[in-house]
């Protein structure tokens, strides 16, 4: 979701205070290094429930019914492709959009009722939206002008937040000198200036390029842990979503197709779209041959795979299923091995201690495996993989529009 900064500055709603702290708090893990973090390492959310929330356009669902409850000091991301209700669903807890049913509630208090400067929520979004003209002293501390906090307060609050972000030398600069990094980090510290109960974030490295989000993921992390945050992060880049979350909660054409911890995503995806957000780079529709218990063979065009059925209880032979496999889990096979697939290699990157093959089969099918020993473009290349690494799901009508790989995946998380 993208905001359009301002010509002339304009002045925000003014949050609310926020609720105090309830015995539900829990203590994030890392060990506070800055006076903020000393004096708030508690979150002050000790539980954020969504009941049955939804939001329709007309006829259309933009966002089925959403059950979800988030405990204080989490980190919960929303992850999916662009249309799958994600940013609509953190608009509707921001309060930017009326719910068409559900009920959102605050520790047993309802917030979905209430304007969005009353819910007290702290916001970051894509674009950085500073005051070019304020400082970055300014610009944190506008929020809590608004508020007519105190001189004194004001200045503590202001000073501990910028020490956290660590742009306390950076103070008396305006936007303009920063980096976009910088300018990402002063926007946190408006939010988080606030002390709000819940810190809503919508995709807020997607205009940064590829070394600075890799330092900012870091810095969001150690963020939220030094001050207790409660953060929702939506994002479409399963690396960002499995290296910041202590839940993933991915959406599908606004409905949830798995929530979980990233282990169990990454490990055990419900379906063939959860496997493509994570990595399964390699997706394969085939015809069941065989189906025993939980083991399956696929085959077609050339390929013949022994794989580990998911979900599919009611598989049988002579059902068309998608097979997915990550591209770390497919190799070069063995000179005495049963291949799955013969193939030529098409595509050769070099990537350090491995290379990232692409391999056309006889039939057209594109498969991208990794390899530790040499391979050139034009070899022909036969491929395996073990059969609990392969991955056996139920064809549905929609798994044929199923993306190739996860957004931001290189067939896999680091």
């Amino acid at each position: 979701m993208t905001r359009t900064k301002p010509s002339t500055p304009e002045t925000p709603p003014t949050p609310a205070t926020p609720p105090s702290p309830t015995a539900a708090q829990k203590s994030p893990p890392a060990a506070a290094t800055s006076p903020a973090a000393r004096a708030r390492r508690a979150s002050q959310l000790g539980e954020l429930r969504l009941s049955g929330v939804s939001r329709a356009y007309g006829a259309h669902l933009a966002l089925h019914p959403l059950d979800l409850t988030i405990h204080g000091g989490e980190f919960v991301a929303l992850l999916g492709p662009s249309g799958c209700g994600k940013t609509t669903a953190l608009n509707c807890l921001a309060g930017l959009l009326p719910l068409t049913s559900g009920e959102i509630t605050m520790d047993g208090r309802r917030v979905d009722t209430l304007a969005p400067e009353k819910r007290g929520f702290g916001m970051v979004f894509q674009n950085y939206a500073l005051f070019p003209h304020l400082t970055v002293r300014a610009n944190v501390a506008f929020g809590l002008k608004m508020r007519k906090v105190g001189k004194a307060e004001t200045r503590r609050r202001v000073d501990d937040v910028l020490d956290l972000v660590r742009l306390g030398e950076h103070a008396h600069k305006h936007p303009g000198q920063l980096s976009g990094g910088q300018q990402q980090r002063v926007s946190i510290a408006r939010a988080i200036v606030m002390e709000p109960p819940l810190v809503l974030m919508d995709e807020p490295l997607s205009n940064l390029d590829a070394a600075l989000r890799l330092s900012m993921r870091s810095e969001i992390r150690r963020i939220h842990q030094e001050f207790g945050l409660t953060t929702i992060y939506v994002t479409h880049d399963q690396e960002e979503a499995l290296s910041l979350a202590d839940r993933l909660v991915v959406l599908h054409a606004g409905q949830v197709s798995q929530i979980g911890a990233p282990a169990e995503l990454y490990e055990h995806p419900a379906d063939a779209h959860v496997a493509a957000f994570m990595g399964y780079r390699n997706l394969l529709v085939l015809d069941l041959a065989a189906v025993d218990g939980t083991g399956a063979v696929a085959e077609g065009r050339g390929l013949k795979v022994r794989g580990t059925v998911v979900g599919g209880a009611g598989l049988r032979a002579g059902d068309t299923a998608t097979v997915a496999i990550r591209p770390e889990d497919l190799r070069v096979a063995e000179a005495d091995e049963q291949p799955m697939a013969e193939a030529t290699a098409e595509v050769v990157e070099y990537h350090g201690r491995v290379l990232h093959v692409e391999a056309v089969t006889a039939h057209g099918d594109r498969l991208h495996l990794k390899s530790a020993g040499p391979v050139r473009p034009g070899d022909a290349v036969r491929v395996a993989v073990d059969a609990d690494r392969a991955l056996v799901f139920p064809r549905t009508e929609e798994s044929g529009q199923l993306p190739e790989q996860g957004p931001g995946s290189e067939g896999g998380a680091p």
